[in-house]
Order: structure tokens, then sequence, then C-alpha cells
């Protein structure tokens, strides 16, 4: 992993990865009054089919050392990632602000897909995967994902920026 520090100028130091990592392993709660500077939303960058952005939040989770969302396939955000899997999610906790940009790739290994539907039914999501396995099924989501199934997708991360918003201050990119 390379490492470049954009605030050098102001003497500010290089942050390390596992200051930002071992940070969101503690997750990253969306109810009010949890995080950020209210809580914490995740947002999802895709490229529509004319080119420009597609921004929405999304109920990420950061499950060993990416981003995991489930969308149905026939959202604008799941159609843009079937067309162009280039992505970027972005977040703010209390120590920082975090943008990581990637491509989504959609998870259908039946035990990857359990796993994290394990994960979001403890967060207070009943998900469960439905009967092909490969996907999620629940009494409800948010209305941006559509009607089920929900596809599981994994954000594989090419580049990350961090700009703390604590002491020391900084900003830092890395390349994966």
């Amino acid at each position: 992993m390379d490492a470049t520090n954009l605030a050098d100028l102001y003497g500010t130091p290089l942050i390390d990865w596992a200051r930002i990592a071992e940070r969101l392993d503690h997750g990253l709660d969306q109810a009010p009054e949890t995080g950020g500077p209210n809580r914490h939303t995740c947002w999802l960058a895709t490229i529509n089919p004319d080119g420009s952005p597609h921004v929405t939040g999304i109920g990420a989770l950061w499950v060993d050392g990416t981003f995991w969302f489930e969308t149905g396939r026939g959202t604008r955000k799941g159609k843009n990632i079937a067309r162009d899997p280039r992505c970027t999610v972005s977040v703010a906790t209390h120590e920082f602000d975090l943008v990581v940009d990637g491509e989504a790739e959609r998870v259908t290994d039946r035990a990857a897909v359990t796993a994290m539907a394990v994960r979001w039914a403890a967060g207070g999501w009943p998900a469960r995967v439905d009967e092909s396995g490969e996907a999620l099924t629940a009494e409800y989501s948010a209305p941006s994902a559509g009607p089920p199934p929900w596809s599981v997708y994994r954000v594989v991360p090419h580049t990350a920026t961090a700009l703390l918003t604590v002491e020391p201050g900084g900003a830092t990119r890395w390349v994966f």
C-alpha cells in the first residue's frame, strides 16, 4: 500500500491506515446521535449512462477491509454497477472523513451472503438469505433498495483518502 501525505505543506503527519481501519472495524451506526456530525451515513456514487454521477445513501458495513452493501439489481445504482462497476463510498466519522474509490463486485457465494445477512440482522435489519442462496430478502429495506431480492456487493478498493477532523489533523491518500 502506498501512502501520500496530502497535507505535508501544513506540517501534519502522514495518517496511518491502521488507525482508519481500526475505527471502521468498530462499526458505523446509523442511529441518530451515534457518530459523524450526528450519525453515520455512507454515500455511494456510481456512474449514470450519460456519465453523470449518481449519489445515494446506503446502509454499508465495513467488513474484512472493505465496504459491503446491498441493493436490488433493478435500482439505478444496481443498473449503474452492472454496466460500470467503478464507484465511490464516503462516510464522515467524528475522527475523520473518508472516501474509498474502487469497483463494486456482486457477491454470490452462499457463505459470504449468509455472513452478511447475519451482520445486517445483528444491526437491526432482519435480512436473511433467499431461496437462491445468492441474495437477501426481508420484510422491508430502504426504499432506494427496490423490492427483494437484494444482491450483496463489496467494494474492491483501489484508493482511499482520509481527512482527520481531530488533532493533529492531516490528509492522506492510499493506493491499495
